[in-house]
């Protein structure tokens, strides 16, 4: 099978799966250009509540194919910071569930996603040191945002790996699990993501995400949603709430 990014939607959950197995599930240019798109089409399914990224059998994504920085590195990374901006600009959550390594251009993958689980023994690296590349500013912001300065600039400085117990420790990773129990507890946290409040959600992660210009609009949205009433009664009714609001409509 020639590398690509599988796609299945299931019960509210999209899953995308980097297949490259022969590489490590290495992101060929064509699969850089391949995920904005799928993102759009999955933004506006309404069937979509929840997205999984996780890569094939027991990696993740090692980076970049690195014969794909042959021709022109720019053009290469530029691809990449594209699908890297349309991840984190999904407006539903998202959530990488990593095996074994996501280095390089995996972990830029896994750092625009809003959560990220791991099972022990993953391993995790930011080696454009190894190459002499410059890493772009907006990747370099978002993992700043996430582990620090000092762990990001150990991670950028030296190209190192680190293991799954330290990105947990550092704010790389919200959850760890033991090996066999990742897809489990995946399948289980987005049941519940996918049960809870559009709504809510959408407007915490553009808050989070520290837009500010839109206050107003998600005001507007709570009060013509319907959603607050329906938790409210379905909590003093002990029901399971129909939230209705929805990013794609």
């Amino acid at each position: 099978m020639e590398p690509q990014l599988l796609h299945r939607v299931s019960d509210g959950v999209a899953t995308v799966v980097i297949h490259h197995p022969a590489k490590r599930n290495a992101m060929t240019a064509g699969m850089w250009e391949a995920l904005p798109p799928l993102l759009d089409a999955m933004a506006a399914d309404p069937a979509v509540r929840v997205l999984v990224l996780t890569g094939e059998g027991g990696t993740f994504c090692a980076g970049a194919d690195i014969s794909t920085l042959r021709g022109s590195p720019q053009q290469a990374q530029t691809l990449a910071v594209l699908a890297e901006e349309a991840l984190a600009a999904f407006p539903k959550p998202t959530l990488a569930a990593i095996r074994g390594h996501c280095v390089g251009g995996g972990s830029q993958l896994a750092a625009a996603c809003d959560l990220r689980f791991a099972e022990e023994g993953a391993l995790f690296g930011v080696t454009p040191a190894k190459l002499g590349i410059v890493y772009p500013a907006s990747s370099t912001r978002r993992l700043v945002s996430l582990v620090g300065p000092g762990t990001a600039k150990y991670l950028l400085f030296s190209g190192e790996l680190i293991d799954a117990a330290r990105a947990l420790r550092t704010g790389l990773l919200d959850e760890v699990q033991a090996e066999g129990e990742l897809g489990k507890r995946v399948a289980e946290f987005t049941r519940v993501l996918a049960s809870r409040s559009q709504l809510t959600q959408a407007a915490a992660k553009e808050f989070a995400n520290g837009r500010t210009d839109r206050d107003a609009h998600w005001a507007d949205q709570a009060r013509g949603s319907g959603d607050t009433a329906e938790g409210v009664t379905a909590f003093l009714e002990r029901r399971v709430p129909r939230f209705t609001w929805t990013t794609s409509g």
